[in-house]
């Protein structure tokens, strides 16, 4: 019996003192939030009651938005300002930017006044900065303190940080230095932090792109990042859970650009159909009237496909090959991008590999298929004859499958960089895009060929 099927059991059986036995005992908080998923209206409100404050704290942010919409409009005040009495600050800033306005002018007139403020300043920076995922809540020393007075200190105050393992030792709210707890553990009490602590530290501005945020703490396997503001203010830290969150986010986002839809913040079950239908639409009425171009180009070469009807079978093949290996170089490229392996000024050297790669892969394909249609189109379904017309429409399919190829994986490497080049998203220029683009060069060159070889 799973979790929420516990749960379910003991409320519809009223047993609520085994429930509250159950929900108060050693089961991770992330695992009650995930049980709570399953739970009806009327059992969720039910459960989330018997939660001691901290635990409550964590399984709320830890359950989707509109979960915490229902238990806001269900609970009294009392209850909701303990709750957010428990919650770190970012994470309460988190759920206010989900919550419709009644609910987040309910939230913000019960927090007290100094939650209250410091909500609606990190409220204030831009959505997709270092200030909009900070947390104000980090241990600050002086620098004159032994280690004996920072412990105390971490004792008196470290209960409502998020993080301790890390602190920042500040002088007139500047930052000047980072001392890890390790550190102070490991030397003598009457060491003066001054002496431990570390003044080429990372740190990141307010105003820096989260994503680049996040990026640093990957880099240096931080816990932790210090925020400061243009005068080196200690403001707050980034921790490690908000990169994650960020790092997400992110990967989601580039995954929806790249198949061509509108990126969606809600899980995909808990996404409307109409909110669907506006999110992929946009695209595929792009992709659709941008494709047209292709059968403008069939179009106009219908006397050489009438002359030679053999050279049609092949478009969809051609098409489908140089429309994969676009996608190829043009995803490996977009995440190279995205973990800082290629910047733009690499943009040769990009070129230059793919070149050298495409012209492989090309060779190998149009010896493969010169086989293939050997074996099959002029012996098995006999749809070409085994003469020197056949080897000439051979010819044309086959040198056209290798310039198709070469062409494009430049396309694929070299749209996306452009794209960052000129601050986009390079998951913008991803496979729809570049499919449409190389079906039509495709085509064109294609027809150039058999024009050249068969003199249609």
């Amino acid at each position: 019996m799973t979790l929420a099927e516990q749960i379910s059991a003991m409320i519809a059986d009223k047993k609520f003192k085994d429930l509250k036995g159950l929900l108060v005992g050693d089961i991770n908080p992330v695992d009650i939030a995930e049980a709570f998923e399953d739970l009806n209206e009327k059992e969720l409100i039910i459960a989330f009651r018997m939660l001691s404050k901290e635990t409550a704290a964590i399984v709320f942010v830890e359950i989707p938005a509109d979960l915490q919409e229902l238990i806001i409009t269900s609970i009294n005040d009392r209850e909701l300002k303990e709750m957010l009495d428990e919650l770190y600050v970012d994470d309460a800033v988190d759920i206010i930017e989900e919550m419709p306005a009644n609910v987040v002018a309910r939230i913000l007139k019960t927090a007290d006044p100094d939650t209250r403020r410091t909500i609606n300043e990190i409220l204030l920076y831009p959505e997709d900065s270092a200030g909009s995922i900070m947390t104000p809540e980090y241990v600050a020393l002086k620098k004159t303190m032994t280690v004996i007075d920072a412990f105390e200190h971490i004792r008196k105050v470290g209960v409502d940080k998020e993080t301790i393992y890390t602190c920042y030792v500040t002088e007139n709210r500047h930052l000047i230095g980072v001392v890890s707890v390790k550190s102070m553990l490991l030397a003598s009490p009457q060491t003066q932090i001054e002496a431990l602590m570390h003044t080429n530290f990372i740190s990141v501005m307010t105003t820096d792109d989260k994503e680049f945020v996040a990026s640093q703490i990957k880099k240096y396997g931080f816990m932790a990042l210090p925020v400061v503001d243009k005068e080196q203010r200690l403001v707050g830290i980034v921790t490690i859970d908000d990169a994650m969150d960020v790092i997400e986010e992110e990967a989601t986002e580039d995954m929806e650009i790249m198949a061509a839809m509108s990126p969606s913040e809600k899980p995909y079950l808990k996404t409307s159909v109409f909110a669907t239908w506006k999110q992929r639409i946009p695209w595929l009425l792009l992709l659709m009237v941008s494709a047209t171009f292709t059968g403008m180009i069939i179009s106009s070469f219908e006397a050489q496909l009438a002359a030679f009807a053999a050279l049609t079978a092949f478009i969809p093949m051609l098409m489908d090959t140089g429309g994969n290996s676009g996608s190829q170089a043009s995803v490996t490229v977009i995440r190279a991008l995205a973990l800082d392996e290629v910047e733009p000024k690499d943009v040769f050297r990009v070129i230059w590999k793919e070149i050298r790669v495409s012209a492989l892969c090309g060779a190998t394909l149009a010896v493969a298929n010169f086989v293939k249609i050997m074996l099959v189109e002029m012996l098995l379904l006999k749809t070409l004859s085994f003469d020197a017309a056949g080897f000439k429409v051979a010819a044309v399919v086959c040198i056209t499958l290798a310039i198709t190829v070469v062409v494009a994986k430049l396309i694929g490497c070299t749209l996306p960089i452009l794209a960052k080049k000129l601050k986009l998203d390079p998951a913008v220029m991803a496979s729809p895009f570049i499919t449409t683009a190389v079906d039509a060069i495709s085509l064109l060159v294609y027809f150039a060929v058999a024009s050249t070889i068969l003199g249609v």
